[in-house]
């Protein structure tokens, strides 16, 4: 008894295995005439395709391939959501860190006035380069190649290195100042930008 119940629960195993390993697939081609098969032909790879049970009940189903367009129309959709979750973290954090608008612009005076500080301290450095650069070019006058005159004598290497340091600092104190107002200009904008969103959010006029 015990031995025809194993066999008979092999048999089962055995059958079960040769079901399992022969999927079949259901197919319509371009006529649209239904098609079965354990396997599929390879002009009808890239179509959709149905894996059925031996009852012939759909149990899985195989996508057709997608086109260039549907390809590029998926990839700007995904763009879209990410662009929207990033601006839904953007307004919550947004909103936890301020409670009124006033907040916002006392914040932004504050980082406004650190780059404008920051700029009066250039500015005062930069005129003082300015004026040692013109001493500089006063006293390098006598000498050759900013002297004219052909008995005049070579400029001294010190001087020389001296006028292209001073140039070379005016020219980076000058590229900071720049950077500075550029600077304050974005942090305005950003902070008008979250002041408006702000008023968004909040229902303000």
């Amino acid at each position: 008894m015990n031995l025809r119940r194993a066999i008979s629960l092999l048999l089962l195993c055995l059958a079960a295995n040769t079901v399992h390993a022969q999927q079949l697939y259901r197919w319509v081609d371009e006529n649209g005439e239904v098609h079965f098969g354990d396997s599929i032909p390879a002009e009808y790879s890239e179509i959709e395709r149905q894996v059925v049970n031996e009852h012939g009940i759909t149990v899985d189903v195989l996508h057709a391939k997608k086109t260039d367009e549907e390809l590029a129309e998926e990839a700007r959709l995904a763009e879209v959501m990410r662009d929207m979750e990033l601006q839904r973290r953007a307004d919550q954090a947004l909103l936890a860190t301020y409670l009124s608008v006033d907040e916002i612009i006392m914040h932004r005076d504050r980082r406004v006035e650190l780059f404008q500080a920051q700029a009066r301290v250039t500015e005062l450095y930069l005129k003082n380069l300015q004026g040692r650069l013109d001493l500089l070019h006063k006293e390098a006058s006598k000498y050759r190649p900013y002297n004219t005159d052909p008995d005049a004598p070579m400029i001294e290497p010190d001087l020389a290195n001296d006028l292209a340091a001073t140039r070379e600092t005016i020219e980076r104190h000058e590229e900071n100042l720049r950077r500075f107002q550029q600077d304050e200009q974005s942090i305005v904008a950003r902070f008008d930008g979250d002041i408006d969103r702000f008023r968004q959010l909040k229902g303000l006029n």
